[in-house]
């Protein structure tokens, strides 16, 4: 996306991120928020273009973690509600449903366009808590964004900021929780013979 913008990747980033809250907020649509990228990058946008960076967009946030994606499904058989709590735009949201059969396995989702929240906004994180029937002190959060993660616990939720599997598996392990995920890095134990 940066060489389409002529920039290189850090100032692309930046403005990026400039407007993204709003666009995952719903707040801008997705024709809104690229053009005022364009602008701010100096350029205008042919529709065509328009149409590749929505596909560019929603494909790079479409990368599944198998231990992430198998991790709640084993929490919900194990009993354990899930939810999915997710800062998202409109034409993100329609991508995740027709291509992700595995969100059916959360008993809630929240996706801030639906709801014109966005994290970190406490407002949202109560939204998911209320679908879920769970009070904050009985949930925990997991975000690989710190501010995210602060968010969480403004509200009193147990949060962890996630950096690999490795590790999550062992904040859980110290946190006592009832089902970790399978770190697929980690060595398999021998059997016993």
């Amino acid at each position: 996306m940066a060489n389409l913008f002529h920039m290189d990747p850090g100032r692309f980033r930046s403005l990026w991120g400039r407007n993204r809250l709003a666009y995952d907020r719903g707040d801008l649509s997705l024709e809104a928020y690229w053009s005022q990228l364009a602008e701010d990058a100096g350029m205008n946008l042919e529709p065509e273009i328009l149409t590749k960076l929505s596909q560019w967009d929603n494909e790079m946030w479409a990368r599944v973690n198998p231990p992430m994606v198998e991790w709640p499904i084993r929490m919900r058989s194990a009993g354990v509600k899930t939810g999915l709590l997710s800062n998202m735009p409109v034409c993100m949201i329609r991508y995740a449903r027709q291509q992700f059969g595995w969100l059916t396995h959360f008993d809630h989702q929240t996706f801030s366009a639906e709801v014109k929240l966005a994290k970190p906004d406490p407002a949202i994180y109560r939204h998911s808590l209320d679908g879920l029937g769970v009070a904050a002190s009985k949930a925990l959060f997991v975000d690989d964004r710190a501010t995210n993660v602060e968010g969480a616990r403004a509200v009193g939720l147990s949060a962890i900021q996630f950096r690999s599997v490795t590790q999550l598996r062992g904040d859980l392990e110290k946190l006592g929780f009832p089902v970790l995920p399978v770190d697929s890095q980690a060595p398999s134990a021998s059997p016993a013979g």
